[in-house]
């Protein structure tokens, strides 16, 4: 059975290879903007559905599908990719605020069609993040890397941003993108 899996996201290919070995990236090319009032766990859960939809509409025959979105959270504001290195400055200095907690939420979207049956299996997952404090030298040095600009809250969990993290509560794979506890449950009866 052919996997799809609808995003660019280097870190949800590396995810993924540890459940399935051979898949294929078809990348959807739906508009990823927010919607005003949805929650963001809704956020991330439509957005998901949305790129499998997408994907799934281009192709056909049996297949497994798999879109992800992943947002950072808190106090109720969302924090998606900077715009730019002041936007990314700014994300960073409010998520060190207060009690330096934020949330990492991770849509998962799975649409599974096989034998002419079609199953959708949409969820979402959080992980709570609790960061040190960063001095501005900390965060200018941490800009210049360049791995801030394609990451949900101008930063990735995997890579040099670590020595900022104090700790996790959840799943690691979750925050960095594809929650691949879930994910697995829901396509092991087909691979």
């Amino acid at each position: 059975m052919k996997i799809i899996l609808a995003s660019g996201s280097p870190r949800r290919k590396e995810l993924l290879k540890l459940i399935v070995p051979d898949f294929e990236i078809l990348i959807s090319g739906i508009d990823e903007k927010l919607e005003e009032g949805l929650t963001p766990q809704e956020q991330v859960t439509r957005l998901a559905y949305i790129k499998a939809k997408d994907v799934y509409e281009r192709t056909n025959g049996d297949r497994i599908v798999i879109g992800a979105d992943t947002v950072v959270t808190k106090n109720g504001k969302i924090y998606g990719k900077p715009k730019d290195r002041n936007d990314a400055k700014q994300m960073l200095k409010e998520l060190i605020e207060g009690d330096k907690m934020h949330s990492i939420i991770t849509g998962l979207c799975v649409i599974i069609y096989k034998d002419g049956k079609y199953k959708e299996y949409i969820t979402s997952d959080e992980v709570k993040v609790f960061l040190n404090d960063m001095s501005d030298d900390e965060i200018k040095k941490w800009l210049d890397t360049g791995n801030a600009m394609d990451k949900a809250g101008a930063y990735g969990i995997q890579n040099e941003f670590c020595v900022f993290v104090d700790k996790i509560e959840g799943n690691y794979s979750t925050a960095v993108g594809l929650p691949t506890q879930k994910l697995y449950d829901s396509i092991k009866e087909f691979i």
